[in-house]
């Protein structure tokens, strides 16, 4: 069966546009889900890293929050009932407060300041501590340079009035006599995790102490650092991935392009992957593929040779003839030899023109049968349209010797309906048809008939002739094969007919041989062929 290359460019009728497919998950695609679950993976990481790393965050934050709520609770009650003065209406000691604070152990990454009620400072950690705060001086003045370092630029100024809002704004917030917590940036540009709580009385709010702790961009670094062996692990998983891939698919790839190529080029008739057919993902159904379709094309053209080679025979024998008897007409005088010598020319240019056109056919038949579709096709009237051509070529009058054509259609009221080809079935048929009318006796009849059997459709074309040679049964369908009985004219027969029914038939799924009939005796009385589709309806 020949191998089709071209795409069409017209639908064949009847036949519906092929849908565009959706992406859906590579089930049977090996190749497909080892690149979705590699590239998957390196996300996952990443993912689930973050997802880690983020749960972590939170959960330090929420217990330096609760740390320094239980904290800043503590101290708010030892103030409340040591540093809080005045009847009916009490106030804050700041002297005592601060004492409170100096006397109380505050580490040196938290700072803790007092306000009284109206918003006020009464103590800062930072102050009443024996601590000295530091940083690094900045680098010398150069000359012409105004600004020492010692000054705060626009930039820094605005986010120091910013962080002040937002301490005032807790402070506010807090002074409704609930706590306060969570996180935002400092007078120094830091981050910090603050909670400021009511210092109450009864009911009356004294005032607020605030607790900040400015390790949170400390906790943020070492997060990162915790990301840094995801990341690692993650790049390792994509670099690896895209190696696995690079070899598993990029370069056997590139070894069938180079393969291809090679067959292209040197005319090889054959292409050599072992290490990739034994692979059971796509890349190995490739190339079993492409060294199938290889083979397949290398049997074609070697099919292609022997037709060649048997056209050239065949051609020779008529062509042979006609230059003997050209070379002989100038030399033959009398009129009788000369007449039987233009009827030989005759007779050899009808062969010729009876071959060219039966070669003809046998070459485009690859071609018709891959460019028309197969479709539902009524056997019965095809057969029936097929004989009724034949019989309306017998006329009343005709000479005697004639070869009537009958059919017989068992159970006509059922269909009769195969997935074939109409014009190529139909040559078949006129194929066997004309076969048989070619070696039936003056005056005899091919008859057809149809039935079916199970789940396929048996045609049988039988005439009265001298039959076929039991040795010959499978040997009349090879190309140029020819017969002919005792009395049959020479060159009636090209020997192509049943070839291409064969070809036709087998095309189409079905089963085609050649059998003598016989009677009581066990005598030959006619050949049948018998013609085996599948019923579309089955």
């Amino acid at each position: 069966m020949a191998t089709v290359t071209a795409k069409p460019e017209t639908m064949p009728p009847g036949a519906e546009e092929p849908r565009r497919r959706r992406f859906t998950w590579p089930r049977g695609s090996r190749l497909g889900r080892l690149i979705i679950t590699l590239n998957v993976l390196a996300l996952l990481i990443l993912v689930i890293g973050a997802l880690v790393l983020n749960e972590l965050r939170s959960g330090l934050i929420n217990a330096r929050i609760d740390s320094l709520t239980t904290q800043g609770e503590l101290i708010a009650n030892v103030i409340d009932q040591s540093a809080t003065v005045g009847e009916p209406e009490p106030q804050l000691d700041p002297y005592t407060a601060s004492a409170i604070l100096q006397v109380l152990f505050i580490p040196r990454s938290q700072r803790a300041r007092l306000f009284d009620a109206q918003g006020k400072v009464l103590a800062d950690s930072f102050v009443v501590a024996d601590r000295v705060d530091w940083k690094v001086l900045p680098p010398a003045r150069k000359p012409g340079q105004t600004d020492d370092g010692t000054r705060k630029t626009p930039r820094e100024q605005a986010q120091a009035e910013r962080a002040r809002k937002a301490l005032a704004d807790e402070i506010a917030r807090a002074m409704n006599g609930r706590p306060v917590a969570g996180t935002r940036i400092a007078e120094d540009g830091e981050k910090v995790v603050s909670v400021s709580i009511p210092i109450q009385h009864v009911r009356a709010v004294l005032g607020v102490l605030t607790l900040e702790a400015g390790d949170v961009d400390e906790i943020i670094s070492a997060e990162r650092k915790a990301l840094l062996p995801f990341i690692i692990v993650a790049m390792i998983a994509i670099v690896l991935s895209s190696v696995l891939l690079h070899r598993l698919v990029a370069v056997p790839v590139l070894r069938l392009a180079r393969a291809a190529d090679h067959v292209r080029l040197q005319g090889a008739r054959a292409i050599s992957l072992p290490d990739l057919e034994r692979r059971s993902d796509e890349l190995g159904d490739l190339s079993r593929s492409l060294a199938d379709m290889t083979h397949s094309l290398s049997e074609r053209m070697d099919a292609i040779e022997r037709f060649a080679a048997d056209v050239a025979h065949e051609i020779k024998n008529p062509l042979t003839s006609i230059r003997s008897a050209i070379e002989t007409l100038d030399l033959v005088t009398d009129p009788a030899a000369r007449a039987r010598l233009l009827a030989i020319l005759q007779n050899d240019v009808n062969r010729l023109d009876r071959l060219v056109t039966d070669i003809s056919n046998a070459s485009r038949l690859d071609a018709e049968l891959s460019r028309e579709h197969p479709k539902l096709l009524d056997l019965q009237r095809l057969l029936t349209e097929i004989v009724s051509l034949y019989e309306a070529q017998l006329r009343p009058g005709d000479a005697p010797g004639s070869v009537r054509v009958s059919i017989q259609i068992a159970d006509p009221a059922h269909a009769h309906t195969v997935l074939a080809r109409e014009t190529p079935i139909g040559q078949v048929f006129r194929n066997l048809i004309d076969n048989a009318r070619s070696f039936s006796p003056a005056d005899g009849e091919v008859r057809v008939s149809l039935t079916r059997h199970r789940d396929r459709l048996v045609t049988l074309v039988e005439d009265d002739g001298p039959g076929v040679p039991p040795d010959n049964l499978e040997t009349i369908f090879e190309r140029f094969y020819t017969s002919r009985p005792k009395g049959r004219a020479f060159g009636g027969n090209s020997g192509l007919g049943l070839s291409i029914a064969r070809q036709i038939v087998e095309a189409h799924g079905g089963v085609i041989h050649a059998e003598n009939r016989q009677d009581a005796a066990g005598a030959v009385i006619g050949a049948r062929f018998v013609v085996d589709l599948p019923d579309a309806r089955a």
